[in-house]
C-alpha cells in the first residue's frame, strides 16, 4: 500500500471547522482531506491516532498512517504498532509500510518490543523492519533476539537481515544460535551464510 499518493489530491478542509473535527465527518472525502491537512503535525498525534482506531475507509486509513509516519516520533510509531496484529491484511500492510519509512530514532523503541512479541509472525515482521535501523542498532537488537528466540523461523528471519546489515559483533551470536539449533539444518545453513557474508564485508586488519 503506497503511503504517498501521486496526483488527484483533494484540497484541505476549509470553512469554520478545524481539520481535527472533520476527522469525524460522515464524508470519507472530508476525513481524507482532514487527515492530509494534519499530516506530519506533532500536535495532531492524538487526533490522528483516535481516528485511525475507528476508520474503515482504506483511503482515509492510508492518509492517517501517512500522517503518523510523517510526524516521525516514537509516539507516532507506538500508535501504529498495534495495527500489525490486525486481522485485516490491508491494514497490517499499511502499518508495516508506515513503520518502514519512519526515522530510526522513532522506530527503535517500538521495534524492541515487537521483537519480544508473543506472536511468532509479529517477531518475524519485526526482524524485517530492523533493516531500517543503523547497522550497529540492528545488530544489537537482532543478536539479543537470537540469544533468546525459541522459534527457528524467527531466527532465520534475523539471520537474513544480519546477512545484509550485520556487523562483526553478530558473529558470536550467530555461532551460538547455530549450536543451539544444531538439529535444524536449514537454520544452521542460514546462520552460516550470514556469518560468511559479515566476514566477507569486514575489512582485514593489518598486523
Amino acid at each position: 500500500m503506497p503511503l504517498i499518493r501521486k496526483g488527484g489530491d483533494a484540497p484541505a478542509p476549509t470553512g469554520g471547522d478545524e481539520p481535527a473535527g472533520k476527522l469525524r465527518s460522515t464524508s470519507p472525502d472530508e476525513r481524507w482531506a482532514a487527515a492530509r491537512a494534519l499530516s506530519g503535525r506533532p500536535e495532531a498525534l492524538a487526533s490522528l491516532t483516535a481516528a485511525l482506531a475507528t476508520e474503515q475507509d482504506p483511503r482515509v486509513r492510508e492518509a492517517l498512517l501517512t500522517g503518523l509516519a510523517r510526524i516521525g516520533t516514537p509516539q507516532g510509531a507506538a500508535a501504529i504498532v498495534p495495527l500489525i496484529r490486525s486481522d485485516d491484511a490491508s491494514l497490517r500492510t499499511g502499518a508495516i509500510d508506515a513503520l518502514r519509512v519512519m526515522p530510526a530514532a522513532a522506530l527503535a523503541g517500538p521495534l524492541d518490543s515487537l521483537l519480544s512479541d508473543p506472536e511468532t509472525d509479529v517477531r518475524i515482521l519485526a526482524c524485517d523492519l530492523a533493516r531500517a535501523l543503523p547497522a550497529p542498532q540492528a545488530t544489537r537488537l537482532l543478536c539479543g533476539l537470537l540469544a533468546r528466540e525459541p522459534e527457528a523461523n524467527v531466527c532465520a528471519a534475523a539471520a537474513d537481515v544480519l546477512a545484509e546489515c550485520g556487523e562483526p559483533d553478530a558473529l558470536p551470536a550467530l555461532a551460538a544460535c547455530a549450536e543451539r539449533f544444531v538439529q535444524v539444518p536449514f537454520l544452521v545453513f542460514a546462520l552460516r551464510v550470514a556469518g560468511d557474508r559479515i566476514r566477507a564485508q569486514t575489512p582485514v586488519q593489518d598486523g
